[in-house]
C-alpha cells in the first residue's frame, strides 16, 4: 500500500499543475500573436490567456517572452518593409517633437502678428505715439541742457550779486564811520 498524500502535499500539487496550465495557455497566446499578429502587450496577452497580469510578471521567463515580441518585427506577410514597434514608437516621438516646435513657432508668429496688428491700429486711430518722437526726444535732450545752463549762469549770478552785497556793506561801514577817525 502506498501512502496517501497529505492535504498540504496536494494543495501544493493542485497549485503546480494550476499554474502550468496556465503558463501553456499563455504561451499558446503567444505563439498565436506571434504567428498572426496583433496588439502584444502584458494586458492583451493576460487578457487572451485568461489570466491576471500578476501571473506574468511573477515568471520572468514569460514576461520577457512578451517583451520581445512586443518590440520584434510583425510577422512577414510578404507585403513590403516590415515596422517594428520601436520604429512605431521612434517616429511618434519624432512627430511629437515636430508638434511640440511648430505649437512654439505659431505661438511665435501669433505674438508677432499681434504686435504688428496693435502698432497699425495705433497709428490709424492716433492713440499711439505720435510718429516724430525721435525729434520730441531730441527737443526734451536740449531743453534739459539748456535748463542746466541757466541754472549755471543763476549760480554765478548769485555769487555776483553776494560779493556787490558785500563789498556794499564794506563801503557803507566805512562811510559811516565818524569823520576823522581811520579804521
Amino acid at each position: 500500500m502506498t501512502p496517501q498524500p497529505s492535504t498540504s502535499e496536494r494543495l501544493a500539487q493542485g497549485r503546480r499543475n494550476d499554474s502550468e496550465r496556465r503558463r501553456q495557455r499563455v504561451l499558446n497566446v503567444l505563439d498565436q500573436l506571434s504567428r498572426n499578429g496583433g496588439t502584444v502587450s502584458v494586458s492583451a496577452v493576460a487578457r487572451s490567456a485568461g489570466v491576471d497580469r500578476t501571473f506574468l510578471y511573477r515568471h520572468p521567463d514569460l514576461l520577457a517572452h512578451v517583451h520581445a515580441l512586443a518590440t520584434g518585427p510583425p510577422p512577414d506577410a510578404g507585403r513590403g518593409p516590415t515596422v517594428s514597434r520601436a520604429s512605431l514608437q521612434a517616429d511618434l516621438l519624432a512627430a511629437n517633437a515636430r508638434g511640440t516646435r511648430l505649437t512654439e513657432q505659431v505661438r511665435q508668429l501669433e505674438q508677432r502678428l499681434s504686435e504688428a496688428l496693435g502698432q497699425q491700429i495705433w497709428h490709424s486711430t492716433g492713440i499711439g505715439p505720435p510718429a516724430d518722437i525721435d525729434r520730441l526726444q531730441a527737443r526734451i535732450t536740449e531743453l534739459e541742457q539748456q535748463n542746466l545752463d541757466l541754472r549755471l549762469q543763476l549760480e554765478e549770478k548769485d555769487e555776483e550779486l553776494s560779493a556787490a552785497r558785500a563789498a556794499n556793506r564794506e563801503l557803507t561801514k566805512t562811510i559811516n564811520q565818524e569823520p576823522g577817525t581811520t579804521a
